[in-house]
């Protein structure tokens, strides 16, 4: 196991197991004598090697991931696992043909495979939902399902003509330097450190990985397996299990990269795949007409749904967001700006129609007294007693009761006299005293004040009915609290 650091924990080492770069490096020490000391078996033996350290590279990979929590690794390890399958398959081939068949389709299968993970890693941001995520892993399979097709297209299990085999050479390039121009976009738009931090591996693993590929692609191909060149396959792995072995950065979680830049990778990201599928069908077009299509319908219809559901989900967190700016998030009553327009509004309707329109300001009594002996979790639990008691008794359609700020409240009463706004008001104050809520304030227990105005006396803007209603309270408090004012002018 790691430790939070990413490097062997302790009990680990105790128990005898050595750190996974260490058998690696082993192994590669060993790989490199295979050679000049395994004869006829050095084939064999060497492919083994690369299984091995194809799986130790995975499994420090899937260590990665659990100490960096970025799911990218997860893939990354996955890719491994398929490439050394390819590698065993060869194995298997060189065991039953007696010699090397590289153009052999059911290894190429898992070598082309490989890179489809990695892919998906790289152009599926971990933040999207998971019918988007879902949606990207539909791209990624037909992907692979053209692959799939594209190598027992061109190649049998005897192998493929030379013009063929140039082809998926070609493929194999395409592939490759796809996934690192992926990884490299990915690493310079990556928001946070653990992102950058796998990204920027990828990148140079992938580079390393195509170019090491190349190589023994163009100007190895006829090789056998167990020479010296095979530990050239060896470098990227090495390079790769060296790399994730280093402890993670420690600091601030985020890097030096803009949020701006993420935000153009969540742009950029959903194009990927549906690019390297339409890459992939047009080196189809000419041979494998049928299967071209297939592609781009693919690429097209999918991609098109991947929108749709991008799209709702940007709805559905507009709307949130409208509601979340809208309500008081501890009482769960509408905020002050939400009673702001309201008021505006419910002011212009009463003025066409020639209505009433009521305004009772509601304090709670000696709350600061309530919050300095009981705290501040208690005060916050009052508070929300307190709203929904006054949202039970101002039950009408139309009316509004509000959080106006701290302690205080607000209710809008459209269509309501002073008189009756009076009575509604001394209800809500004999509601909150019933409840009996137990305060260090005197007389127990939590009791309200409240101001009521109406624009049966108030001319002018609303801010005057807020001012009334307001001044009205003062006079409530100022008389001795757990009362109902109402201005004799009104």
């Amino acid at each position: 196991m790691l430790s939070e650091r990413g490097e062997p924990a302790p009990s680990a080492l105790r128990a005898g197991r050595p750190p996974l770069w260490l058998c690696a490096a082993i192994l590669v020490f060993g790989h490199t004598a295979v050679p000049f000391l395994a004869g006829s078996m050095a084939p064999i033996i060497s492919l083994a090697c690369l299984v091995t350290l194809a799986l130790i590279t995975a499994k420090a990979c899937h260590k990665r991931a659990g100490v960096s929590g970025v799911q990218g690794w997860t893939m990354l390890a996955l890719a491994l696992c398929i490439w050394a399958g390819g590698m065993a398959a060869n194995a298997l081939m060189h065991l039953s043909l007696g010699h090397y068949q590289g153009d052999a389709s059911v290894c190429l299968m898992f070598f082309v495979i490989y890179g489809v993970p990695i892919i998906f890693a790289t152009s599926s941001p971990e933040n999207e939902s998971l019918p988007v995520r879902i949606v990207d892993a539909l791209l990624a399979s037909a992907l692979g399902l053209l692959f799939f097709a594209h190598i027992f297209s061109l190649s049998t299990l005897a192998g493929a003509n030379p013009a063929d085999a140039e082809l998926l050479t070609r493929m194999f390039d395409i592939e490759n330097g796809l996934v690192a121009l992926f990884a490299l976009m990915r690493f310079t738009t990556s928001h946070t450190r653990a992102h950058r931090d796998f990204f920027g591996i990828l990148l140079v693993y992938g580079v390393i990985y195509m170019l090491c590929t190349a190589y023994m692609d163009h100007w190895q191909r006829e090789a056998d397996y167990g020479t010296p060149f095979d530990l050239v396959i060896d470098l990227p792995f090495m390079l790769l299990i060296a790399m994730v072995s280093r402890p993670l950065a420690t600091g601030s979680s985020k890097s030096p990269n803009p949020l701006r830049r993420e935000r153009l990778a969540q742009a950029i990201s959903p194009l990927m795949l549906p690019a390297m599928l339409l890459v992939v069908a047009a080196t189809m077009l000419r041979t494998h007409p049928v299967w071209a299509v297939t592609g781009f319908g693919a690429a097209t219809i999918v991609y098109g749904l991947r929108n749709v559901l991008t799209h709702l989900r940007n709805l559905e967190e507009r709307d949130r967001l409208e509601r979340l700016s809208r309500i008081d998030d501890l009482t769960g009553l509408p905020n002050r700006r939400n009673f702001d327009a309201t008021l505006q509004s419910e002011w212009a309707r009463a003025q066409r129609h020639g209505h009433s329109l009521s305004l009772l300001m509601i304090d709670i009594d000696h709350f600061k007294l309530l919050n300095d002996h009981l705290g501040h979790p208690e005060g916050d639990k009052r508070l929300r007693d307190v709203a929904a008691a006054l949202a039970a008794c101002a039950s009408r359609e139309g009316d509004m009761v509000a959080r106006y700020g701290g302690e205080e409240f607000v209710v809008i009463l459209p269509a309501t006299t002073s008189a009756q706004a009076w009575h509604i008001a001394e209800h809500m104050r004999i509601s909150i005293y019933d409840l009996a809520l137990p305060t260090p304030a005197p007389g127990g227990q939590v009791s309200i004040s409240i101001g009521v105005s109406s624009s049966d006396a108030c001319e002018g803007e609303p801010q005057t009915l807020l001012a009334a209603a307001d001044a009205a309270l003062y006079e409530a408090k100022r008389g001795g609290r757990n009362a109902v004012h109402l201005p004799l002018a009104a």
